[in-house]
C-alpha cells in the first residue's frame, strides 16, 4: 500500500482513511506493508511504534542509501500492518513556495528499470511546460514524487505482496512503477481529483499523472459515485472498472475530556468549520453565512480550525465584514485537540464546493455534534439525518445554522438520529469492499 500520509503524520483525512482502512485490514487477517514518506514528526503521540532501522542490507542498495528507510510496527490492535518510511521533506495539503528542478532525479527510477530489464513507456513522460504553482502541495513536489517512486520500487523488490494499493496521485507513479517491476497488479485508490481541487482550472501535469494512474490500474477504488463520475467523465475510464467503497468512522470512546473554553463565554453558542482552508472547502461561504446569522443571533462564535492558502484572505474578509470578533481561527489541529474542538461545538458545518467524501462529518456526528454539509458532497450520499445545503446558497445556510442553534427540539433530533446512524459507516465494510476488488484483479492475473 502506498500513501502519503498516516498517523502521526497526517495533515488531512487522507492519513485518517489510510488509518481506519489498515486497521480494519488487519484484523481481518490482510497483511499490509505500508510505504510512507517520511515527514516532520510532530509532538503528538499515536498508536504507532516507532522501532530501530531493520536490516535491509539484502537490497543490494549501499549503507548510505538504506538510511532513507526506517521500519515500523504497530501496535497489537494493528499486528498485521508494517509501515516502511521513506525519508520526505514534503507535506501534503501546504501552499508551496515555489517549484523547480521539476523532473530533477527523475534517472533513478530510470536506472532501476534498466537494471531489471523492463520498461515503462511513457510512465514518467508528462508535459510540465504549462505547470503553474499550485495552492495545495509544498515543496518541488514532482522531484519528491519521483524519488519516492524510485525507492518504493527498491524496497519493493524485497517484499512479499499480491496487490499494489496506491492512495491518490502523489502515489501513482509509484505504483505503476511497482507493477511493471513485479508484475503485480495495481489498484489506485481516488480520494479527490484535481477537479476537486482546483475546478475547472486544473493543473495539466497532476491532470496527466491522475489520467496515467488510472489508465493504468487494474482497479479503480472511487470514495463516492461523485467521484466515480468524475472519473468515467473527466478521465475518459470504464464504468466497470471503478468501484464505490465509502469511508467509515473510528467508534467513539467514552472518556470525556475536559475543555476549557478560552474566549468563549458558557451562554454562546459554537458554530464549527474543520478542515483546510482551501477553494475546495468553502470557507468564504461560511464567513457568507455567518455573516447572516449575527445579523440575527449575537451570541454565537464561529471557530474555523485548519489552516492552509486561503487563511489570511478569510481572516482579511472577517475583519472586513466586521464579524472578526466573532470568528476564531485555531490553527491546525490533530489529536486530543480535534476531539475537544467537536465538545466545544453545537453544530458543524461543511460547505465543500465539491468534497469526494468527507470523513469530518462523520467525526463530528461520532461526537454527538449535529452537522450541516453541502450537497456537492460525497458523504451526503450515505447520511440521511443531518441538513444539507448547496455551498452557494449562503441564506438557506444561515437558516438552517440559525434553526439549529435557536430550537434545541432539532439540535437534539440531529444528535440522536445523527449519531445512531453513523455508526453503521464501518471501516470493517470498507476492508471487505477492498479484499473484493482485490480478488478480482488477482482472478484476472492468473
Amino acid at each position: 500500500m502506498l500513501g502519503w500520509e498516516f498517523p502521526p503524520f497526517i495533515s488531512g483525512g487522507l492519513g485518517t482513511a489510510c488509518y481506519g482502512l489498515t486497521k480494519a485490514m488487519s484484523k481481518q487477517g490482510i497483511n499490509v506493508t505500508f510505504v510512507l514518506p517520511k515527514s516532520v514528526v510532530g509532538q503528538n503521540g499515536s498508536h504507532v511504534k516507532m522501532l530501530s532501522p531493520a536490516d535491509v542490507s539484502k537490497t543490494g542498495t549501499s549503507t548510505r542509501a538504506v538510511t532513507d528507510f526506517e521500519t515500523l510496527k504497530i501496535a497489537t490492535e494493528m499486528e498485521r500492518v508494517k509501515i516502511l518510511k521513506i525519508a520526505s521533506p514534503l507535506t501534503p495539503y501546504q501552499t508551496p513556495q515555489e517549484y523547480k528542478h521539476i523532473q530533477e532525479n527523475k534517472h533513478n527510477i530510470d536506472e532501476i528499470i534498466r537494471e531489471k530489464r523492463l520498461l515503462l513507456d511513457e510512465t514518467w513522460s508528462f508535459d510540465a511546460s504549462n505547470l503553474e504553482v499550485s495552492t495545495d502541495y509544498s515543496g518541488d513536489m514532482f522531484k519528491e514524487i519521483h524519488r519516492y517512486a524510485a525507492a518504493a520500487a527498491r524496497l519493493a523488490l524485497n517484499e512479499q505482496f499480491d496487490v499494489i494499493h496506491a492512495h491518490d496521485w502523489m502515489t501513482y507513479p509509484a505504483g505503476m512503477a511497482v507493477s511493471a517491476l513485479t508484475g503485480k497488479p495495481l489498484v489506485v485508490h481516488v480520494h479527490a481529483t484535481e477537479f476537486d481541487r482546483s475546478g475547472e482550472h486544473v493543473n495539466q501535469a497532476i491532470y496527466d499523472i491522475e489520467r496515467k494512474g488510472m489508465h493504468a490500474a487494474d482497479k479503480i477504488i472511487a470514495v463516492s459515485y461523485l467521484t466515480r463520475n468524475i472519473i468515467i467523465s473527466r478521465y475518459a475510464v470504464s464504468g466497470d472498472k471503478v468501484e464505490v467503497v465509502y469511508n467509515g468512522v473510528e467508534k467513539n470512546g467514552d472518556a470525556v475530556n475536559p475543555v476549557k473554553q478560552v474566549g468563549i463565554k458558557s451562554d454562546e453558542k459554537i458554530v464549527l468549520f474543520l478542515g483546510r482552508i482551501t477553494m475546495q472547502k468553502g470557507p468564504e461561504y461560511f464567513l457568507a453565512a455567518a455573516k447572516k446569522v449575527l445579523e440575527v443571533m449575537e451570541n454565537v462564535k464561529f471557530v474555523m480550525a485548519g489552516n492552509g492558502d486561503m487563511m489570511h484572505r478569510i481572516i482579511s474578509m472577517a475583519a472586513e465584514m466586521g464579524i472578526g470578533s466573532n470568528v476564531l481561527f485555531t490553527g491546525f489541529l490533530r489529536g486530543e485537540d480535534v476531539r475537544r474542538v467537536y465538545e466545544l461545538a453545537d453544530l458543524y458545518v461543511m460547505p465543500s464546493v465539491s468534497e469526494p467524501f468527507g470523513i469530518a462529518p462523520l467525526e463530528a456526528l461520532n461526537n454527538d455534534v449535529p452537522v450541516l454539509i453541502s450537497k456537492q458532497s460525497g458523504v451526503a450520499e450515505v447520511l440521511t439525518h443531518v441538513l444539507k445545503v448547496d455551498f452557494w446558497d449562503i441564506n438557506e445556510m444561515a437558516n438552517k445554522i440559525i434553526a439549529v442553534l435557536k430550537y434545541p427540539p432539532l439540535q437534539m433530533t440531529l444528535k440522536e438520529h445523527g449519531n445512531f446512524e453513523v455508526r453503521k459507516l464501518r471501516w470493517e465494510d470498507a476492508a471487505q469492499k477492498c479484499e473484493k476488488v482485490y480478488n478480482e484483479v488477482l482472478v484476472g492475473t492468473v
